[in-house]
């Protein structure tokens, strides 16, 4: 069996922007994902909302992500391969990092996964990196969520910065905004037509990488 982990937030959990509800798992990108791979490949859905990279939330406990990571790498070892798209929570204007510095925190967890020893054999599991798409115009909730302009403008220059560090980390990349737009409801998650496209761009990525 080829495990594969997706490490990531509330669009990798499945949060409908209409219904603020979860989404069920075969509309959600992870299951998307499963249904393109061969029947030997297991999706593992490791979402949370509010997930960051490596930042505490004042507002939110257990949301770093960097704190879960070993942990949950041990959890479901052996890990053949880790699709990682956070950063989207980190752009939140009352976090300190711009999106230089959230690249970097993303990077940071790149290099845990591939030190962990806990892909198959011991060795170190294969990583995805993926820049989360941009925020849109800010609303009144979505304000208080964290997500105004500043926050807006942050997540237009994470795939650039994301980019880089998957360049100097010689790690796979995809850029999801390339791929898909955040919803007009809310500004921030995907409705199930852009989690459909994004599950079918991972899977293009991802196959190659599992030999397939």
């Amino acid at each position: 069996m080829t495990t594969v982990l997706c490490f990531g937030d509330s669009n990798t959990w499945g949060f409908d922007p209409a219904t603020q509800a979860r989404l069920p798992r075969e509309q959600r990108w992870p299951g998307v994902l499963q249904a393109l791979l061969p029947a030997s490949c297991q999706v593992i859905e490791e979402g949370l909302c509010g997930r960051t990279t490596i930042q505490d939330d004042p507002f939110e406990e257990g949301r770093n992500g960097l704190a879960y990571l070993v942990p949950c790498l041990a959890s479901h070892q052996p890990v053949d391969l880790v699709v990682l798209m956070l950063g989207t929570n980190d752009v939140k204007s009352f976090l300190p990092y711009g999106a230089a510095g959230i690249a970097a925190g993303a990077g940071r967890l790149v290099e845990v996964i591939r030190a962990s020893g806990r892909g198959p054999s011991g060795g170190a599991p294969q990583v995805l990196l993926v820049a989360p798409p941009p925020v849109a115009t800010a609303r009144p909730l979505t304000r208080i969520w964290g997500f105004d302009e500043v926050a807006v403008q942050r997540s237009r220059e994470l795939s650039t910065y994301y980019r880089a560090v998957a360049e100097s980390l010689g790690c796979p990349f995809l850029d999801a905004g390339a791929v898909v737009q955040a919803s007009p409801v809310d500004g921030v998650h995907l409705e199930v037509p852009a989690l459909a496209r994004l599950g079918a761009a991972i899977a293009e990525r991802v196959r190659p990488m599992l030999g397939g």
